[in-house]
């Protein structure tokens, strides 16, 4: 049985993005010759493919993959964006921060509000959704 070595996405020589003109089938050994697209991830280097792989294991939240990679917020952001220019897609601009829900110091501080008859229960489900 022979190895089987990841599709290099562009030319060792120039750079270029590589095109696929033949593909095989060693079970039965059928061949189909042409011109195929790599797709837009065999753009991107091993480096980048890892950290999609994390960043769709962590189901895409951000939090996660800070954990996961014990990086900053702003990192994941950082990579997530050069993936996104890499596959030639625009990236949109940032606005502000995660925006995962209140801390927990702040819902705690809600919840306590509620409790005391501070706020309404309306407008502590706003504060908690904002």
């Amino acid at each position: 049985m022979f190895s089987v070595f990841p599709v290099p996405g562009h030319c060792p020589v120039c750079g270029e993005a590589m095109n696929i003109t033949r593909l095989h089938c060693p079970e039965c050994d059928v061949t189909v010759e042409g011109r195929f697209s790599l797709g837009r991830l065999a753009l991107l280097s091993p480096e980048q493919l890892e950290f999609v792989e994390v960043f769709l294991r962590c189901e895409g939240k951000i939090t996660r993959v800070e954990k996961e990679l014990n990086i900053s917020y702003p990192t994941v952001r950082s990579r997530l964006n050069e993936i996104i220019e890499t596959m030639g897609y625009e990236v949109a601009p940032v606005t502000e921060g995660p925006t995962e829900g209140p801390s927990p110091e702040t819902r705690r501080q809600v919840l306590d509000d509620l409790a005391s008859g501070v706020i309404t229960s309306e407008e502590a489900i706003e504060l908690l959704r904002s």
